[in-house]
């Protein structure tokens, strides 16, 4: 576990320092319940998961009382990182799988995030506008479209118009094609040095 990892590319205050400090073995007690994180993946949780979630802070900075929904937060990335870093931004986790949203639930409780909401269901169950959708390894593109352009309201709540910031890896051309979106593609190793890095990317589409 390398906590200290994400010192080396955001100022954090004290306070978020022992939250991401915290994470890790929040995550390995959660994991022997519940399977959120791959088992070969539990010992890179700080960059394969932590640090990747945050990638999107790189893209755009959430303002204060922005509302972000996370479609299919899994066991919380990138819900959980990112409301670390934005203390004053509410985050809505949503997934169908309701062991999941157990664990989202208890490790924002365990770090003392009132910034996170975890709901389990579908997304198109979930009532109410936000002005970030943001996912990570859910779907294809073209099926997360058509799941966030409805929840999206217009308007600028952060560095970059209000849209959907989502992390994908690979070659995405064919894939962007066939959801015809308009989008900003933005290579996560140039930010970050890791390997593991090389092939990530976020994806920036405006509402």
């Amino acid at each position: 576990m390398q906590p200290e990892i994400i010192a080396k590319y955001f100022t954090l205050t004290e306070q978020q320092q022992q939250q991401f400090d915290a994470l890790g073995a929040l995550y390995t007690e959660w994991n022997a319940k519940i399977n959120v994180v791959s088992r070969k993946d539990i010992d890179e949780l700080y960059v394969r998961h932590v640090l990747h979630s945050l990638a999107i802070a790189k893209v755009c900075s959430f303002d204060s009382g922005a509302k972000v929904c996370d479609i299919g937060c899994g066991g919380g990335f990138p819900t959980i990182p990112l409301a670390i870093l934005f203390p004053e931004v509410q985050f809505t986790a949503v997934d169908s799988i309701g062991k999941k949203i157990t664990v989202v639930r208890e490790v924002a409780s365990a770090l003392g995030l009132a910034n996170v909401t975890p709901i389990n269901a579908r997304i198109e169950a979930v009532k109410g506008e936000f002005d970030y959708v943001v996912s990570r390894a859910v779907t294809d593109l073209k099926t997360l479209k058509g799941w966030a352009l409805p929840k999206l309201r217009s308007g600028q709540c952060g560095t970059l118009p209000n849209g959907m910031l989502i992390l994908k890896g690979g070659d995405l051309a064919e894939e962007i094609g066939e959801a015809r979106l308009r989008c900003d593609i933005h290579r996560i190793g140039d930010w970050f040095e890791e390997e593991f890095f090389e092939t990530k990317q976020v994806i920036y589409s405006r509402k």
